[in-house]
């Protein structure tokens, strides 16, 4: 996994310095792994990559816009559709994608949605169930749609007790 933390360059000359250089060379880096750790079944990261610390850090740092493309695929939506409920402009996406970040804030709306979507695989046991019950009208949310209604945190905590209400079959 890869760290978010920048590591200190190694002192020029240095025999550490060459053996970096051939080991970054070998192993590719892995960018996008809180998406896919939050929906797919936390497969893929081990318990210290994802104990809140980290991703806390890697919130702070802004996550690589990476993990945008990873939570519009596990949704299966148009970016044109995404980014609106995330709360970005096509502006700022284009300014992000040259960066290579997000800010704080839309890593935590991105974390928020991965988190939900996460949650209903679990539940819903598929994420191609998952992706048909947060895009469907909810009776439970007063028919709107989950993905709709998780714009703002309180609307999320909604979607999410009703994932619960639903897994412990308390559905009302």
């Amino acid at each position: 996994m890869e760290n978010l933390l920048p590591k200190p360059a190694p002192r020029k000359g240095s025999s550490a310095s060459a053996a970096g250089k051939k080991k970054a060379a070998a192993t590719p880096k892995k960018k996008g792994w809180v998406v896919r750790y939050l929906v797919l079944g936390r497969s893929g990261a081990s318990a210290r990559d994802a104990a809140p610390s980290r991703l806390i850090k890697a919130l702070m740092a802004g996550l690589p816009v990476e993990e945008l493309e990873d939570l519009r695929s596990s949704l299966d939506l148009s970016m044109e559709k995404l980014v609106p409920m995330l709360g970005i402009s096509k502006a700022t996406l284009h300014r992000r994608k040259t960066a290579g970040r997000l800010d704080p804030a839309q890593s935590d709306r991105v974390l928020r949605y991965a988190r939900l979507t996460g949650k209903a695989v679990d539940v819903l046991e598929s994420l191609v169930s998952a992706r048909k019950w947060l895009g469907s009208p909810q009776v439970g949310l007063g028919g709107a749609i989950p993905l709709d209604y998780a714009e703002t945190e309180i609307g999320s905590r909604e979607v999410e007790d009703l994932l619960g209400r639903i897994e412990y079959g308390v559905y009302s």
